[in-house]
């Protein structure tokens, strides 16, 4: 078999990893962006984990018609059964089931006898074949496993009915010679082998998550579990789009295709990155700023020569539109939902009504609205509202008289009637502003990194603010964008206040979340 399965773990690995997490309402915008890409199956969450993550899968469920929608759950009747009930409404669902089988895990996390693993994992595909024929079974630290036990567990749970058998490297330990190694030993040692689909998940900590992936297609794996932008636990997973468009570019040399939109993959990346607040790097492989930039005089030349002098892929195969029309304040709604959709985003009416508002509002602050700026408010309308708190009014003062520091008025409105103004000073002006909204929101916050760039060119740009900051207990990225500078910053701090407040609301009506590894 020639093709191989997308399964995008963006919703359940890529969500746990620090800073990445996700609404109900978010998960499933994006959970519609990934059926857009046409993912083979898509990882919506762990329902044992808590409500909110009961609640999101099953919603997604609801709403996602041309994926596989899957629910991780541990190799115990409460978990699976979770997941079942929370799948129930999924025209097409799958359990995937998982329990460490590494000499370490055994001895140190499980305190389990080999027999007694296998007992589990067996009655844990078991029990989810109850549900759904569509069972995963993963052998989580596989990569540190003994290959005869692995070799034993795989026979034994594709006896008990599991159609996908998962190597995660759960560690990122491996090499590509290593894992070719492996699926090749899998595929041709194992009984029943020609009844299942082997799948890879391949995290990054040694850099070679996509590396290791590909080379356990060329060992035989029909399936690779990836995440948009290589989100993840730790250094995070194999990256989605790389995987993906090295793949389709080296056809040639893998002979292996995927079913993914390609031209969707930029949209589908910059719309996780404003939901989560964390920006794509400018060198990120297929999807930053500079994947398709040339500064080099040198590069330049070529490209404007031959286009395949330096690049290998065209911007268009990965939905970078390279026909930058420029708008105006006289352009209609038509003009904008025909760019919109150039760029990868297909607008609601709701949603178009809203955006083009806000194209009027911009419009009437530049001369020229470029396709960057049509992005960023397509994006900020696809975020939504993320109350509870709203900026008022922001003034600031600032200069460079050295017997005033610089002063900062904000006041905001909360979604509970509460309107709040304060005053700040501080040695810088945006010190002034981040401290006048914690002192509002009465959260205080240590700012860790804080970025502004343009998202377009001329004086009269979009400003992308960026800010990372951390409480006594986690790490929170936020993003906001204006004509305004200041008021762009002043976004972003507040997105994450936002980000805060919803978090401990759900919290207070939740279970503990459990963390997920493999």
């Amino acid at each position: 078999m020639n093709h191989v399965k997308i399964f995008d773990t963006t919703l359940r690995d890529g969500e746990q990893a620090p800073g990445f997490s996700m609404t109900g309402g978010q998960k499933l915008r994006l959970a519609k962006a990934l059926e857009a890409l046409k993912v083979d199956v898509m990882e919506a969450g762990f329902a044992a984990a808590s409500a909110g993550d009961f609640e999101a899968i099953k919603t997604i469920a609801t709403e996602v018609k041309d994926s596989v929608v899957c629910s991780l759950a541990r190799c115990n009747e409460g978990d699976i059964r979770a997941s079942g009930e929370a799948l129930k409404p999924a025209a097409r669902g799958r359990i995937h089931t998982f329990i460490a089988t590494s000499p370490l895990h055994r001895e140190f996390k499980l305190k389990m006898s080999k027999a007694e693993i296998l007992r589990r994992a067996v009655a844990g595909v078991e029990l989810a074949r109850t549900y759904t024929d569509d069972v995963e079974f993963s052998c989580e630290d596989a990569i540190r496993t003994e290959r005869d036990y692995m070799k034993t567990v795989c026979e034994a749970v594709i006896r008990a009915g599991a159609t996908t058998i998962n190597m995660p490297d759960t560690v990122g330990y491996t090499t590509p010679e290593e894992i070719q190694d492996l699926f090749e030993f899998l595929t041709t040692q194992v009984e029943g082998a020609e009844n299942v689909i082997f799948s890879a998940h391949c995290h990054n900590d040694l850099g070679l998550a996509v590396a290791n992936s590909l080379a356990a297609i060329r060992g035989g794996a029909r399936q690779v579990e990836c995440a948009l932008n290589g989100i993840g636990e730790r250094a995070g997973n194999c990256a989605l789009e790389e995987v993906v468009m090295a793949l389709r570019t080296r056809k040639d040399f893998f002979g292996i295709t995927t079913g993914i939109e390609t031209q969707g993959l930029y949209a589908a990346s910059k719309l996780l990155a404003t939901i989560t607040g964390n920006p794509v790097p400018r060198n990120k492989a297929i999807v930053g700023k500079n994947a398709f930039a040339h500064e080099s005089g040198i590069h330049q030349h070529g490209v404007l020569a031959n286009r395949e002098t330096y690049e290998i892929m065209k911007p268009e195969d990965v939905g970078v539109s390279t026909d930058n029309l420029v708008l105006g304040k006289h352009s209609g709604r038509a003009a904008l939902k025909a760019r919109a959709e150039k760029l990868g985003f297909t607008l609601a009416d709701n949603q178009l009504a809203s955006v083009f508002a806000a194209f009027k509002t911009l419009a009437d602050d530049k001369k020229e609205v470029f396709d960057s700026d049509i992005e960023a408010l397509v994006l900020g309308e696809a975020v939504g509202v993320q109350g509870p708190w709203t900026i008022d009014s922001l003034y600031v003062s600032a200069g460079s008289d050295n017997n005033r520091e610089p002063e900062a008025i904000v006041r905001l409105s909360h979604e509970d009637g509460r309107t709040e103004t304060h005053v700040s000073r501080a040695k810088g002006p945006m010190n002034a502003v981040f401290a006048a909204i914690s002192e509002i929101a009465q959260i205080p916050m240590h700012l860790e990194h804080y970025a502004v760039t343009s998202v377009s060119s001329g004086k009269d740009a979009m400003a992308e603010a960026t800010v990372r900051v951390a409480t006594e207990a986690e790490t929170y990225q936020g993003r906001g964008t204006d004509t305004d500078t200041v008021l762009a910053s002043a976004l972003a701090y507040l997105d994450v206040i936002n980000r805060i407040e919803r978090r401990q609301a759900r919290n207070a009506t939740e279970d503990r979340p459990i963390a997920a590894q493999h």
